[in-house]
């Protein structure tokens, strides 16, 4: 197994997958935050791998890991020629680590046979702008970003992540015009079995769904707010095949909470507002809570931490602390990270 970069060197990447609890937990009353990382950087992608350790990659080029057996980190910056990247999105398989750019060029990294960081692919299309990265398996990924032509930009490997190639907007789903995505959480793409699902936002909130690991594509509306270049829906999970949720709003208006928040039963074909009218407003990152039979949900962003029991009927604002993106380790343990911090989340019941 290759190693992550230098600062890499003591601990090696694992699979993603974690696994599943068997037991229904009951409701969460309340949530224990407890800071792990502190400096100048705003992390909006993190990754738990499945011994327990955790990846970010943030503004400035810095990225970095934790070990939660030592409690502590190794972190790095990287640069690209005379350019400084800024990363949103991280994946990993069980041999290599991948962090892709925003703005162009952008620039997808991942780690290279002597164990530094390696660019295998780049594209300097002036309106590049990737949002979100994840893979189905060892072999097969996707990250996503804006249009730069017709459609929104779809990556995808086949090799492990050796290679990237874009898809044509022939195979594609055409995008309405203001139509994009927010890279706020990393979780604008959530893959099940074979399936994706990708949210956009902006002048139009859709979501683009592959059941066949990106061969073919449908697309399905959503109820969210939408029509602004800052409104539509910002994360996307799903618990089952069938079993999903998006949310988002208006960044610039956090507190209205009319049309942001939807479920869907049926594998994304609908989605059905749910929580309307009622708090929270706008959040960045939505999380299904493991174990919980498709049910409990946390929804994160700036204006704090909000948990539903009932699939996003009924909610309870459980920390007006600020985040960005959350990650679970286990139903009752995360990770969140935001503005120049990292912190462990323990969920009571």
């Amino acid at each position: 197994m290759r190693l992550i970069a230098v600062l890499f060197l003591i601990l090696a990447f694992s699979s993603c997958k974690q696994t599943e609890e068997k037991r229904e937990a009951g409701p969460i009353q309340s949530v224990a935050i407890e800071p792990i990382f502190s400096d100048s950087v705003s992390i909006r992608a993190i990754e738990i791998l499945a011994d327990g350790s955790l990846a970010f990659a943030g503004t400035m080029g810095k990225y970095g890991l934790f070990n939660p057996q030592t409690e502590t980190w190794n972190t790095g910056v990287i640069t690209y020629d005379s350019i400084t990247p800024n990363f949103r999105a991280v994946a990993h398989t069980t041999q290599d680590f991948f962090m892709l750019s925003i703005e162009s060029p952008a620039l997808l990294y991942k780690t290279g046979d002597t164990g530094r960081m390696e660019v295998v692919y780049k594209e300097d299309d002036p309106k590049a702008f990737y949002d979100s990265m994840t893979f189905w398996n060892d072999q097969e990924g996707i990250a996503m970003g804006d249009p730069t032509d017709s459609c929104i930009s779809v990556i995808i490997t086949r090799d492990g992540g050796k290679s990237w190639n874009k898809l044509s907007c022939d195979l594609l789903p055409e995008a309405v015009e203001g139509e994009a995505a927010f890279a706020a959480s990393n979780s604008n793409i959530k893959v099940y079995g074979d399936h994706a699902w990708i949210i956009t936002g902006g002048m139009k909130s859709r979501v683009l769904h592959t059941a066949d690991k990106g061969k073919t594509w449908e697309v399905f509306e959503t109820p969210l707010i939408q029509g602004t270049p800052t409104t539509g829906g910002y994360s996307i999970d799903f618990y089952d095949e069938n079993t999903g949720f998006i949310v988002g709003g208006d960044y610039s208006n956090a507190e209205a909470h009319k049309a942001v928040k939807a479920l869907t039963l049926d594998g994304g074909k609908t989605w059905e507002l749910v929580g309307d009218n009622q708090n929270p407003g706008y959040r960045s990152c939505v999380r299904f809570v493991p174990g919980s039979a498709g049910k409990g949900l946390v929804a994160i962003g700036f204006e704090g931490i909000d948990y539903s029991a009932d699939q996003g009927a009924t909610w309870k604002h459980l920390s007006d602390e600020s985040f960005f993106t959350v990650r679970f380790l286990n139903d009752s343990t995360a990770y969140a990270a935001g503005t120049n911090r990292v912190s462990k989340l323990k969920f009571k019941r």
